[in-house]
């Protein structure tokens, strides 16, 4: 039977002491153009928020509506992100792990644990890694809808400036559209030259 998301991770590392736990996640590993984001958010006990889950499985609408209650009700919370150059220079992964430290840097209230999706974070604190934390932990939960709704909103930017490309509905990913667009005006500098959708229709138009 599969698990849902809880506190139980939280609760756990309270009783061992820790008082500022942060659940840390990206979004936007597999798009093909923009930053990737990353968020840090340290829940707060006394003000809990109903209907915490993986990002990926909630509705636009619910993911705001819940971004809000997360940045009113978490004891502290923080969004940060690494550009597209800095995935071509240190590969994706190494990118969202900067996100997420710089999130986790970044957070108002200095975190003393952290729980992390499926990965690591470069800091000396003790942490936890949950595969498939963002449906386990509604700390990494809270976190993975704020680094998606920083996200979709940054694109969202993205479409107003580059409007032949379609950023506001396909974010980023490799949709059709989004395919046919590269293929009629070619990369801009935010893409992703490292993956090879994008570095293949670079050395078309550069060769073409």
């Amino acid at each position: 039977m599969p698990q849902r998301c809880s506190t139980r991770h939280e609760r756990e590392l309270r009783l061992l002491g820790f008082r500022a736990i942060a659940g840390v996640d990206e979004a936007g590993r597999g798009c093909l153009f923009g930053p990737v984001y990353a968020a840090a958010c340290i829940l707060d006990p006394a003000k809990p928020i109903r209907g915490l889950d993986d990002s990926k499985k909630l509705d636009e609408a619910t993911r705001e509506r819940l971004r809000m209650l997360i940045q009113e009700r978490a004891a502290a919370w923080s969004v940060a992100w690494a550009t597209a150059a800095e995935i071509d220079a240190i590969n994706i992964l190494q990118a969202s792990r900067l996100a997420m430290r710089r999130a986790v840097e970044s957070l108002s209230l200095a975190a003393d644990h952290l729980l992390v999706d499926a990965t690591t974070v470069d800091l000396p604190l003790p942490q936890r890694n949950l595969i498939h934390g963002d449906a386990l932990s509604r700390s990494i939960a809270a976190a993975s809808i704020l680094a998606k709704t920083a996200r979709d909103a940054r694109l969202r930017e993205y479409d107003q400036q580059y409007p032949a490309y379609g950023f506001a509905r396909h974010k980023g990913y490799g949709a059709p559209e989004h395919l046919a667009a590269l293929d009629r005006f070619g990369p801009l500098p935010e893409h992703r030259f490292c993956y090879a959708p994008v570095r293949e229709r670079s050395q078309r138009t550069l060769f073409s």
